[in-house]
């Protein structure tokens, strides 16, 4: 599969043999904007309903990042409340279409994750990671927080996870941590042995009962049934902050 990379991201999925693997990608160390969030939360609500689709790999492209949140390019060029709420709705939008998502979403985390990379990787029902795939939350460093995301996070690892990691904002946790924390079922020492993994595992599921697979997401995401109002409360917070004096100081640095 030949990739083109847009200034807006990219968004490729494959399906075969009832696996469905959904790449996403930015040139930014695949950073998200608006768009390519909203693209990748219509896609899992696509998918869910696809009768075809039994398991789902969420990648991120390229060999270094992961996913390093959202866009900064974006973010410097919010102006008001309610543009600020609206950026950072966007990854509510995607956990809630994770969550909601009829079909098992496995990650693939093969390099680091910063803010909302986290986030998706916390959302995933199962993830699998390599050596390279530290993890840092650094929201506080630029006046922010992680509060959109810190439902997901503190259901998969533990409050007392997400406190170290908000707080130790500067700190980067190594994949063995996030392991131990619940983030990642297993670490791997290189890719090859992560795609070895994720191939015999999804071969695995995509033979299983579909609807058993289904019913089992519902009761793994048991308890979030409020996410759609609070995940959207949270990103009105961030959206209040980002306009503050002490975040717009925090982010001049990042301004070209």
């Amino acid at each position: 599969m030949t990739t083109t990379i847009r200034p807006e991201g990219s968004l490729y999925t494959k399906i075969e043999n009832h696996i469905a693997t959904v790449e996403f990608g930015h040139p930014a160390s695949n950073s998200f904007p608006s768009v390519l969030l909203q693209r990748l939360t219509d896609e899992l609500e696509k998918l869910s309903h696809n009768t075809d689709v039994h398991v789902i790999v969420l990648k991120g492209e390229g060999e270094k990042a992961f996913c390093a949140g959202a866009s900064f390019t974006e973010l410097l060029e919010v102006s008001n409340y309610e543009e600020g709420a609206l950026f950072f709705s966007g990854f509510a939008k995607v956990i809630n279409a994770m969550r909601s998502c009829s079909k098992i979403i496995v990650g693939r985390i093969h390099g680091k994750a910063v803010g909302g990379g986290v986030g998706l990787a916390a959302a995933c029902d199962y993830a699998l990671a390599t050596e390279e795939s530290a993890i840092k939350l650094s929201e506080f460093t630029i006046g922010i927080g992680p509060f959109v995301i810190a439902p997901a996070v503190e259901r998969k690892m533990g409050v007392g996870a997400l406190a170290e990691m908000t707080i130790a904002a500067d700190e980067w946790k190594n994949a063995y941590w996030a392991k131990e924390k619940g983030l990642y079922a297993k670490v791997f020492e290189s890719a090859k042995d992560l795609d070895k993994e994720i191939d015999i595992l999804t071969t695995k599921l995509a033979g299983y009962n579909p609807e058993a697979l289904s019913a089992m997401k519902k009761v793994l995401w048991e308890g979030t049934e409020n996410w759609d109002t609070l995940l959207a409360e949270r990103a009105q917070i961030s959206g209040k902050l980002v306009l503050s004096d002490a975040t717009k100081k925090a982010l001049e640095p990042y301004r070209k």
